[in-house]
């Protein structure tokens, strides 16, 4: 059994009273593809190519490998209030629910006293700047939901993802061209990382945070192929994603869902030890092409968490920032073959995982 049994002892007398507390971050079936090392995987023939048109058209957002710390993943216990999942009321086709690829309306959210959605202070979010994300774990399962704002009616809503943990899902995820809370139809919480996992992992030898990481990019930085039979608009992705956002970039560009990995001998001279430890992750088990927006990485906020980003010396721009450092830009990465590009319908399948039978029973 790992950690999290002894975590979740520690942490219950709080979640039982359903109040917002610190926990490490969900981890979904050990078989997700998150959490195989790709240090060794195979390139893809067309690498080199990918990664040159990126760097050429600007890299990553705002031409640097740049964290935002403005997401929380809260833990809800039994009994916690609820709030069903209701529509945008706005009118906007554009604000429409997603029903096919996403859970269904009236669908109850926990939602843990003192809690919040990403980048504010409360369950309020206009949606008007941000994507205003709601990460909650609540038992085995991670409600997460795209667009939220808690209000009299309930809980105001584009998407609601259920991720099962005692799980296993297909490569096609919870389903062929169905978008998540993430455009790519990935899971987000277990694709973060926090101040106290990576504080862990600095306890350890040349320690790193044993899963792969979300970035994003700008649309127009992401490939668009109009030659591809069957797909809208010439939107693709590439597994492990299910779905694409809105990519507008070059053909010759990386597609969504694409899988980066830090090339080996990337220097890590004048990082310390949290920076390493990201860095570490990002040559073993790399990170995913998630959805479309500007700052590249997501860290979760240190609001709950035991330990802090200050205390560990990581801010915002440790990567283009620290003295003495290389800085890190898209041309240090290289393009892990996950196989070919599959055409953007829209429309979407849903899969159903395979429950574990050692996961049901409560073992790990």
């Amino acid at each position: 059994m790992r950690g999290r049994v002894r975590w979740i002892w520690i942490t219950l007398g709080l979640c039982l009273n359903g109040i917002a507390s610190a926990l490490p971050l969900p981890q979904l079936h050990p078989g997700s593809p998150w959490y195989q090392r790709v240090d060794q995987a195979a390139l893809h023939p067309n690498s080199a190519t990918m990664i040159s048109t990126l760097s050429g058209i600007g890299g990553f957002g705002n031409g640097r490998l740049q964290i935002d710390f403005s997401m929380y993943v809260l833990y809800a216990g039994t009994g916690t209030p609820t709030q069903p999942i209701i529509e945008i009321p706005s009118g906007n086709p554009d604000d429409a629910y997603y029903e096919l690829d996403c859970e269904p309306l009236n669908s109850p959210v926990p939602l843990p006293a003192g809690g919040a959605i990403e980048g504010q202070p409360g369950y309020s979010c206009d949606n008007l700047d941000g994507d205003c994300h709601l990460l909650v774990v609540q038992g085995n399962e991670i409600f997460e939901v795209y667009r939220a704002n808690v209000t009299a009616q309930g809980l105001e809503s584009q998407c609601l993802a259920r991720w099962r943990m005692d799980a296993l899902y297909p490569a096609t995820g919870r389903g062929e061209h169905c978008t998540s809370a993430d455009a790519a139809g990935f899971p987000m919480a277990p694709l973060l990382f926090n101040a106290d996992e990576v504080f862990a992992a600095t306890q350890v030898p040349d320690g790193d945070l044993g899963h792969a990481i979300r970035f994003i990019l700008p649309n127009a930085r992401m490939a668009r192929d109009d030659s591809l039979p069957g797909a809208v608009l010439g939107r693709l992705y590439v597994r492990p994603a299910t779905h694409a956002g809105g990519p507008n970039g070059p053909s010759g560009s990386v597609p969504y869902g694409v899988r980066l990995r830090l090339r080996a001998d990337f220097p890590m001279t004048g990082y310390n030890a949290a920076a390493q430890v990201l860095l570490r992750t990002m040559q073993r088990y790399g990170m995913v092409l998630a959805d479309g927006g500007t700052v590249a990485l997501t860290g979760e906020s240190d609001r709950y968490t035991t330990h802090s980003w200050a205390e560990l010396g990581i801010d915002t721009r440790v990567f283009d920032l620290t003295a003495g450092a290389q800085k890190v830009f898209a041309s240090d990465f290289q393009v892990i073959d996950t196989g070919p590009r599959i055409a953007e319908t829209y429309d979407c399948i849903r899969s159903e995982p395979q429950l574990d039978a050692l996961f049901a029973n409560g073992f790990e």
